[in-house]
């Protein structure tokens, strides 16, 4: 009978720090998936001040939209709070839109070299924020699910596993992805 007890005890240990293995391994696949996020988005960051630079030179009357998305950029690196977060890139992805929709009425601006350089580099980068905020959501709802899942769950509530939020833009279903190229 004790034999017995000590495999059966031999197993549930097994299976416990199987278990917290997992949750710790998805638990820093949604950090890393997160800091991939954060690397996008200070590359967008970056390019927004260069981008109204441009912009300003040709078109100098523009300067509320231009203001904002550098306003918009300084309040979003103060922010911890994921929903709110997102919520700020959503206002700068649509003061973004907003701005390229401008770009059409100034016709030097559209042929000028190092806008469409700040263009193209712009959309690149939009393109990496939508495939890692995908990969970060996809390892949110991994890490999530197993916290809920049974028996996983009790690992989980043990070592005070909290689940995680998804990263939303705000206003990113109503809205079309934003298209960078001018024709």
């Amino acid at each position: 009978m004790t034999i017995g007890v000590v495999f059966v005890f031999g197993l549930i240990t097994v299976w416990a720090v199987y278990s917290y293995n997992r949750l710790v391994r998805d638990r820093n696949r949604v950090e890393t998936a997160w800091s991939d996020i954060d690397v996008q988005l200070k590359k967008r960051h970056d390019l927004i001040p260069k981008l109204v630079a441009t912009v300003d030179q040709y078109a100098a009357f523009e300067r509320s939209t231009l203001t904002t998305l550098i306003e918009l950029r300084s309040r979003v690196n103060s922010v911890d709070d994921l929903k709110r977060k997102g919520a700020l890139e959503g206002e700068i992805g649509s003061g973004l839109r907003s701005l390229m929709a401008l770009v059409e009425a100034y016709p030097q601006l559209k042929a000028d070299q190092n806008f469409l350089q700040l263009q193209t580099e712009l959309s690149e980068v939009e393109n990496q924020i939508q495939y890692a905020r995908r990969f970060y959501n996809g390892t949110v709802r991994n890490l999530n699910t197993r916290i809920e899942s049974f028996p996983d769950l009790l690992i989980a509530r043990l070592f005070g596993c909290r689940q995680r939020q998804f990263f939303e833009l705000e206003g990113e279903h109503e809205a079309e992805p934003t298209k960078m190229e001018m024709r």
